[in-house]
């Protein structure tokens, strides 16, 4: 976590907010971006911007150097706190998400059983009996897609339970049974090749989606597709455990 030296504090708050602006302006973008991967295709990333900058200034005039955290962390709280509630009053999940993507993984886990292998993208559209370009349309309106969903373990389900926001962690590390995390890795282990890098780039290195396509040399909306690809193939393969 660097430390900033350009914008002075008091103990009412930051002392010049336009240069906090700029200063954190950069932080604003990377949770947000870093956010969108876990987010549907439906969300504009300049709305959660606009809502982040609104948590920076609250932030910039509630901080209080005297209570010992840095800045930055307390301003990234306040961020992603503002960024939640500009989501959470907007109507923009599409229910059909969810079915979308367990479709997708039965139809993976039907192939993956039949080939002995992971199936081809073109293979996957086949068994559901869309185009490939169909088949590439859902997997980009499903960008939202996890690992773990809350409505696995209960009937009721909310986007916001199923999904953690309020850290940067790598979410593998917060899966803590140990039959589990080994059955995950093989699973990862097992990810065509593309999408094993794809997945290393973004949990490992923390790289956004723009960053993954300028490394893979793909555009964005590909790597979206990829994440709910590989989503829906560690999905499949983790059923029962």
């Amino acid at each position: 976590m660097r430390s900033n030296t350009n914008v002075m504090y008091t103990a009412s708050g930051l002392s010049d907010k336009e240069e906090c602006l700029k200063e954190y302006a950069p932080l604003v973008k990377r949770i947000a971006h870093h956010m969108m991967v876990k987010l549907p295709n439906s969300v504009d990333v300049d709305d959660i911007i606009q809502a982040g900058m609104i948590g920076l200034l609250d932030a910039a005039s509630r901080y209080d150097e005297f209570r010992g955290a840095q800045f930055e962390t307390y301003a990234a709280q306040r961020i992603r706190g503002a960024m939640l509630d500009e989501l959470r009053g907007a109507d923009w999940l599409p229910r059909s998400m969810r079915r979308d993507m367990r479709r997708i993984e039965t139809a993976i886990h039907h192939l993956q059983q039949k080939l002995g292998r992971a199936p081809l993208e073109s293979e996957i559209a086949k068994e559901l009996g869309i185009t490939l370009p169909e088949y590439q349309q859902l997997l980009q309106e499903a960008r939202g897609a996890q690992l773990v969903y809350y409505d696995d373990f209960h009937d009721d389900e909310d986007f916001f339970d199923r999904h953690d926001f309020n850290n940067d962690e790598n979410p593998l590390e917060l899966l803590q049974d140990d039959r589990f995390k080994a059955a995950l890795i093989q699973a990862i282990d097992n990810l065509p090749e593309r999408e094993r890098l794809m997945m290393a780039l973004h949990y490992e290195q923390d790289l956004n989606l723009r960053e993954i396509g300028e490394v893979m040399e793909v555009s964005e909306s590909r790597v979206c597709q990829l994440h709910s690809q590989a989503v829906a193939r560690l999905r499949s393969s983790l059923k029962g455990h």
